[in-house]
């Protein structure tokens, strides 16, 4: 259990960056971060979906919301970014690392450029931006990271091999360096949804398989924000949305994976 509160309250100076917020479960981070009073830096490639966000979060509620289009997977992008971030006069107390994707299909058949983008976008992206703005959040004594991993990161997936080990790497960093930073008032939390109703299934090209699974097992992106959010703010190491994402990822860590690993394969090989 965590008894410090991480994230600090709103303020004029102070902004909370959030990635991936054009779609999704980001865009929902910055919904309910707004409602809370907290300004916001909006991260993604889609510069007119951010521009949209950006103005129905401003006139919704009393935040200064800024638009920083950028390619997370570019490592020149990235950089500039985070000197320009770093520039600002605002305080900047919270990162929200979601931005990320996956492909579905086995490694040998897939398009290698591809698969190296996820690593970028959701292994070192995350990676960077966490360590870019940990040193002044240490030094203010104040401020929190929420990585989104995924119930993926709790086991391997044959066909999803590079998004489960790149959600593996966000999930077991998080909950090492929140360990690390005990005592220092700052934490990092991994988020680790299941199916949210999102556009990453249509990106992944699993958006009919989504479709057709029951209703329980989906969540909406709003809830998974809330308890995502609630995590940030309490301080917590980890926060897994929903009984059902709880179990899942308690059997994908101690069932044997010479039991799992071939049903895994096997599922995968037909949604492929």
């Amino acid at each position: 259990m965590n008894d410090r509160m991480a994230l600090p309250p709103p303020s004029l100076g102070s902004t909370v960056i959030v990635t991936g917020a054009s779609s999704g479960i980001g865009a929902e981070l910055a919904r309910q971060l707004a409602e809370r009073g907290y300004n916001l830096t909006l991260v993604a490639r889609r510069k007119e979906r951010l521009d949209e966000l950006a103005t129905e979060l401003t006139a919704a509620s009393d935040i200064r919301a800024d638009v920083e289009p950028c390619d997370l997977g570019d490592p020149k992008a990235r950089a500039a970014l985070i000197k320009r971030l770093k520039a600002r006069d605002a305080e900047i107390v919270g990162v929200c690392n979601n931005a990320g994707f996956g492909n579905l299909g086995n490694l040998i058949d897939a398009d290698l450029d591809s698969e190296v983008e996820v690593v970028r976008v959701n292994v070192e992206a995350v990676h960077e931006l966490t360590g870019a703005f940990l040193p002044r959040m240490v030094e203010q004594g104040t401020g929190a990271i929420l990585n989104v991993a995924s119930i993926a990161s709790f086991q391997p997936l044959p066909g999803f091999a590079t998004y489960a080990a790149s959600k593996a790497f966000v999930h077991s960093f998080s909950e090492a360096v929140h360990t690390e930073l005990s005592g220092t008032g700052v934490s990092v939390t991994s988020l680790c949804p299941g199916f949210t109703r999102t556009e990453f299934g249509d990106v992944a090209g699993v958006g009919e398989d989504e479709d057709k699974l029951p209703d329980f097992t989906l969540m909406d992106a709003d809830d998974v924000a809330r308890q995502g959010i609630d995590g940030m703010v309490a301080g917590r190491r980890t926060v897994t949305p929903g009984l059902l994402n709880k179990v899942s990822s308690a059997s994908g860590r101690y069932t044997p994976r010479t039991a799992l690993l071939p049903l895994v394969k096997f599922v995968a090989n037909r949604r492929s």
